[in-house]
């Protein structure tokens, strides 16, 4: 009998305001393991995946955000406990950057313990995965190019 996998689709961002000309962007913690992560969500049926960003990182961070265009998209792989079987999940994440326009972390959703402002070093060093960490620096330098031009 093969593994039954189901594929996920969910999206998220990178929100970020500047503060004494530091990059300074909202990351989040869960429990239970304690991850700090980016805010991201399952795409509701009828949703575009800029719509599912906005609305996941003003569920999970309290903030609202303008968008400014796909950072990139992260895939992986997992495994879950479903109905009592272990059911393997195939995951695409959309990540977007985007403006800080209102808003406070404190505003979170209860399935965020946490949600803080950091500087971008800071952010770097506080993410659990690999992943999410280079979505951080694509923003980063997407940020830096706009500057430069």
């Amino acid at each position: 009998m093969g593994v039954k996998t189901k594929f996920d689709i969910s999206a998220g961002g990178v929100v970020y305001t500047m503060e004494s000309g530091k990059v300074m962007v909202c990351v989040i913690k869960t429990s239970p393991q304690g991850y700090w992560q980016l805010p991201k969500g399952l795409v509701d049926k009828g949703e575009s995946l800029e719509e599912a960003a906005v609305r996941e990182v003003r569920e999970e961070t309290g903030l609202e955000g303008k968008l400014e265009g796909l950072i990139d998209k992260i895939e992986y792989w997992f495994w879950l406990e479903e109905e009592g079987k272990k059911v393997r999940h195939h995951k695409m994440v959309y990540f977007y950057l985007m403006k800080y326009v209102k808003g406070s972390p404190q505003d979170h959703d209860q399935e965020v313990d946490e949600a803080r402002w950091f500087s971008c070093e800071e952010a770097l060093g506080k993410l659990s995965f690999k992943s999410e960490k280079e979505i951080v620096q694509k923003a980063r330098m997407m940020l830096h190019e706009r500057q430069t031009l």
